[in-house]
């Protein structure tokens, strides 16, 4: 068991019983922020002032660079936006010794019902996206499931959904990006236009410049999901059942399955309906009073029947935003507690962001050594082998499993086969390690070699230990390289992608 010396009264608080905090204060000014936010959204949607003043915010980001240009450009250059404002559980400490540059990008710019896309800035929130999108009967074609998570860091980064074995990861989902780069020039690319930067940008971590605005694909929306539960007690049965469902010539919308021990699970597939059918009964999951979704889940396995629900499409998309996944149950343990739900789940989650702030160092010191947050990306053929991999190394459950198609397009991801994509699993682990031997950097390195030797790759939102020269390995640089090197004032401006995620830079 790890022990962290909290040093004063207020840290023994934050530490011991950090629901108090949570509970009395981060909830109430949650509330006060998302509704703020949503009305604010809305009126400026209505008003459709977002584009005259997007036009505006991205003049004044030019006006920034332009004046670091006239410097003496000592210094690289990042966002102003404060690392406790995003959602990695790390802080950035970079920002501390670059210059930064002041963005304002919160707006979706406009939804073409024609064409099927809308236009957004980076800042715009997948909560944001679909009470927009959902009265116009539209939806993304991949929701990444927080409310919370950004358009810009789902690009920069990545991003994935249980309908990502269909339409990829978020980058697949993009058309167009407008970026304002280091000489402070404005440049927008696609698949037609200035490609190389256009497949160059996903997994890039603002390193060639700062975006400002993206293209997205839609599709068509229905009201409900119908989802079905297939519990399982044997691995190799869930993960055959796994394989076939993502790589189907017809697969379901929606497959993803959560695993509760390392033999037992629940394989969930879905699709979009219109009414709800008499083989299955209807769960609103997202009312304040629900129970958390994994809870109920895990239901199903005990139960140990096959089961039919019908859900709202959107709680469905925000399935596991209320509990944060299972992240909750450490910070509010009784968060789960009918009375609980019942008196105060109206206010649920806590911001994420208000969460890193209130977070003192014993905390921090305290989740890098007892606590994992990790997505590990691997081919769907070894999914078993990983799931033993992760038991042994950290047993950590439940643990998320999504499929995705990885297209062979240029770009860091390289798979490595001549095929037009390749079918991948995301495996995400989010909680207390309770493998004996666990050792942060020790066991983290076995897991990262594991996927590195299977041709997987790491989510870099999180913890890396990987060496420069094995990051490289990792992630293809070729195209990036080539990019970066075609850019004015480029590396002048911005270190590379390793710069920015070793843990050298992130405390």
């Amino acid at each position: 068991m790890v022990v962290v010396e909290p040093e004063n009264f207020l840290e023994y608080i934050l530490v011991e019983h950090r629901w108090i905090v949570v509970v009395t204060a981060l909830l109430p000014i949650s509330l006060f922020w998302k509704v703020w936010s949503t009305v604010r959204n809305y009126v400026v949607f209505k008003l459709s002032s977002a584009p005259k003043m997007h036009d505006r915010k991205v003049k004044d980001v030019q006006r920034q660079i332009k004046s670091w240009l006239s410097g003496d450009r000592s210094t690289r250059l990042c966002t102003a936006r404060p690392t406790w404002q995003t959602m990695s559980y790390r802080h950035s400490v970079y920002k501390k010794t670059f210059t930064n540059i002041k963005i304002n990008f919160v707006d979706i710019l406009e939804v073409d019902t024609e064409n099927l896309t809308v236009r957004c800035e980076p800042l715009v929130t997948m909560g944001q996206l679909s009470r927009t999108l959902e009265p116009l009967g539209l939806a993304l074609a991949v929701v990444p499931e927080l409310d919370q998570l950004t358009v810009g860091g789902l690009v920069m980064g990545t991003g994935i959904e249980s309908s990502s074995h269909i339409y990829g990861l978020f980058q697949h989902i993009c058309l167009k990006y407008e970026l304002v780069l280091a000489d402070g020039s404005v440049v927008t690319c696609s698949k037609e236009e200035n490609p190389d930067l256009f497949y160059a940008v996903p997994w890039s971590y603002g390193t060639f410049g700062f975006l400002t605005s993206v293209v997205i694909k839609l599709v068509p929306a229905k009201i409900y999901i119908r989802l079905q539960y297939h519990p399982h007690n044997k691995l190799s049965e869930l993960a055959d059942q796994f394989r076939k469902e993502s790589e189907s010539d017809k697969p379901h919308e929606f497959i993803e399955a959560l695993m509760y021990t390392k033999e037992s699970g629940v394989l969930m597939t879905g699709d979009m309906v219109d009414e709800i059918g008499t083989d299955g009964k209807f769960n609103p999951i997202g009312k304040w009073y629900s129970e958390w979704f994994f809870t109920q889940v895990e239901r199903h396995l005990k139960n140990n029947k096959t089961v039919v629900e019908y859900i709202p499409l959107r709680d469905y998309y925000h399935r596991h935003t209320r509990s944060l996944f299972w992240e909750l149950q450490d910070i509010i343990p009784f968060g789960n507690h009918p009375i609980f739900r019942f008196l105060m789940g109206w206010l649920m989650p806590p911001e994420v962001s208000l969460l890193k702030l209130t977070q003192p160092e014993a905390v921090s010191k305290l989740y890098e050594k007892a606590h994992v947050i990790q997505d590990m990306l691997v081919p769907i053929v070894h999914l078993e082998d990983a799931i033993e991999s992760f038991h042994k190394e950290i047993e950590v459950y439940p643990i998320w499993l999504c499929p995705f198609r990885v297209f062979n397009h240029p770009g860091q991801l390289k798979i490595k086969t001549s095929a037009d994509s390749q079918m991948f699993v995301d495996i995400g682990v989010y909680g207390v390690p309770k493998a004996k031997n666990y050792e942060t950097v020790p066991s983290t390195r076995r897991i990262e070699k594991f996927v590195s030797e299977h041709d997987g790759f790491q989510m870099l939102y999180a913890d890396t230990y990987l060496t420069r020269d094995e990051f490289r390995k990792m992630f293809d640089h070729t195209l990036y390289e080539k990019v970066r090197d075609s850019l004015p004032y480029c590396k002048e401006a911005f270190p590379e992608i390793y710069g920015k995620v070793n843990r050298s830079v992130r405390k």
